[in-house]
């Protein structure tokens, strides 16, 4: 049986649905990565303070997660911000350069290369989300594919079209003077009615 046009379309949607959801978090890594360089080039220097660390449980739903809480002075005010420990992780009351925006003092890069809050999350659990879709849309696709290539696309799946294509070629046709030819056999016989 023929899948319908817009089951292969679907497939094909699913695949490059899911392959643009998961080019979203590494496409946000370089954009964040590239924002940290330019703080750090025009950024205003300043000392933050790490005020606390919080490691929270994962649960049952993954590995557990730790923030630092940063204290740091801008133009005079005091400012507090948090930042995700990836791979440096500094304790309660230890000192860090950072470098902070003029136009937002809340955003700001560490010496570590770590920006300030909890960026990326959204775009992380849509690659998840993408590399899923595009798993499925991808074995949707090439099963489409393999049947297509398939010769005769497995016929005897197919018993009601073949019953009636066998019916055709069995059925009596008329010879030139009259007489039915039946086409049954190995022998031809030739029979009259």
């Amino acid at each position: 049986m023929r899948r319908p046009l817009w089951l292969i379309l679907a497939s094909a949607l699913l695949t490059v649905a899911g392959a643009a959801l998961l080019w979203l978090p590494f496409h946000t890594q370089a954009a964040l990565d590239d924002w940290g360089v330019t703080l750090r080039e025009r950024g205003t220097p300043a000392r933050a303070t790490v005020v606390d660390q919080v490691t929270e449980s994962g649960g049952n739903r993954g590995s557990s997660s730790s923030t630092m809480y940063f204290s740091y002075v801008v133009d005079g005010r005091t400012h507090s911000q948090e930042v995700p420990c990836f791979e440096v992780c500094r304790a309660a009351g230890a000192e860090v350069p950072i470098w902070v925006n003029p136009a937002d003092p809340g955003d700001f890069v560490t010496d570590f290369g770590q920006l300030s809050g909890h960026r990326g999350r959204v775009q992380g659990l849509l690659g998840v989300v993408g590399l899923v879709a595009l798993g499925a849309g991808a074995v949707l696709t090439l099963s489409r594919i393999r049947r297509a290539a398939r010769p005769d696309h497995d016929r005897s799946a197919r018993p009601g079209r073949d019953r009636a294509a066998r019916a055709r070629r069995a059925a009596p046709a008329p010879v030139g003077d009259g007489r039915v030819h039946a086409g049954r056999g190995k022998r031809k016989r030739n029979v009259r009615r």
